[in-house]
Formats: C-alpha cells, structure tokens, sequence
C-alpha cells in the first residue's frame, strides 16, 4: 500500500517538492556556511518525494546548535519551503482522492520549518534512531 501511496503522491505533489528542496539546498549550498542547511534540504527533499513509510523524530543529542541552526533555517529557506506545502496541501484537498496526500502534506510543514535536530526513520522502527 505504501507503494501506491507513493507513486500517487509523486505524480501529484512529490516531484515539485522534491525540486523545490533542491532548489533550496542547491542556493543555500552556495556559501561554507550554508553547507549544512544545504545537507538537511535534500535530506527533506527524498522524504518529501517518497513520505509513505517513514516518519521523523527528535534526536535527543542535538543541543544548541541545532536551534540555532533552526532559526537561521526559519528566516532563510524555512518560510518558503512550509508555504509551498500549504499551497499544495490546499490544492490536493480540493478533492476527495487528494486530501489523504493534502494532510500528508500538513504534517510535513513541522519539519519544513524546523528540520534540524530531527530524524527521518521507517515508520516500523520511530525508535530505532535513538
């Protein structure tokens, strides 16, 4: 099912998401000290182009850099990447078929705002990562 769910999800949203994050990660990979961000963009960019069948999670030894990290993301990429998966959320829940994937959407916007400090796992093993 999870296949299915996500060869649906790619045609749909999958791949402009997907392009979206390498756009981000590819700008913000411009600079030493974008690098990082740069990282955790494709990072989110596979997720967001296969969801189904994973998940994240917090990771518990991430500290202060991770925030600090995470508001610099916020001001940077964070605004715009949460945006498009509100826009597209909205647009896949204009029909019935869609809203599964339009609330898939919703629940990428936490990581999509603040992604650092966090781990995409299967959604078998959440606790496998800590």
């Amino acid at each position: 099912m999870k296949t299915v769910l996500n060869v649906i999800w790619l045609v749909l949203s999958g791949f402009w998401l997907f392009l979206g994050y390498l756009l981000a990660g590819a700008l913000l990979c411009i600079t030493i000290i974008g690098i990082p961000f740069g990282i955790a963009a494709f990072r989110i960019g596979v997720y967001a182009l296969w969801p189904f069948g994973y998940t994240t999670v917090e990771r518990r030894d991430a500290g202060a850099p991770s925030c600090v990290g995470n508001v610099l993301w916020l001001i940077l990429a964070g605004w715009w990447l949460a945006l498009a998966h509100i826009f597209t959320g909205i647009a896949l829940c204009v029909t019935i078929i869609g809203i599964p994937f339009g609330i898939a959407n919703f629940k990428m916007i936490p990581i999509s705002l603040l992604p650092l400090g966090r781990d995409i796992v299967r959604t078998d093993q959440p606790f496998a990562a800590r």
